[in-house]
């Protein structure tokens, strides 16, 4: 089976970060992974998550081309997939958001 790389627009790969982002443990491992390569193992422990839920949020983060999988020996290691979002992902950490208490309820939007 082979497998076909595409690159996608500026609006989707941002839909697709924007996705990723959404979901806490996501968010979690590409905010780990911006720091160094990890092991699952070590991912799902540090986020408090089995390794069943680590390995399908790996493979949701790797479909969208956001981290990719490097074999070692048996094991294989995680690394985001491009060298422009690590710096991405801190510009995003110093966004400052004034929330309507009203309107989101820290798990997402209700408007």
């Amino acid at each position: 089976m082979s497998m076909t790389l595409a690159s996608v627009t500026h609006t989707a790969a941002l839909a697709r970060l924007g996705n990723a982002l959404a979901d806490r443990t996501r968010a979690g491992v590409l905010l780990a992974l911006r720091e160094a390569p990890a092991y699952p193992s070590d991912l799902a422990a540090s986020l408090g998550v089995s390794r069943q839920v680590m390995s399908n949020q790996l493979a949701c983060l790797r479909g969208c081309g956001l981290v990719e999988a490097v074999p070692d020996g048996r094991r294989t290691w995680y690394r985001l997939a491009d060298q422009h979002l690590a710096p991405a992902l801190d510009e995003l950490l110093r966004v400052v958001l004034f929330v309507d208490p009203t309107c989101c309820d820290g798990d997402g939007c209700d408007c």
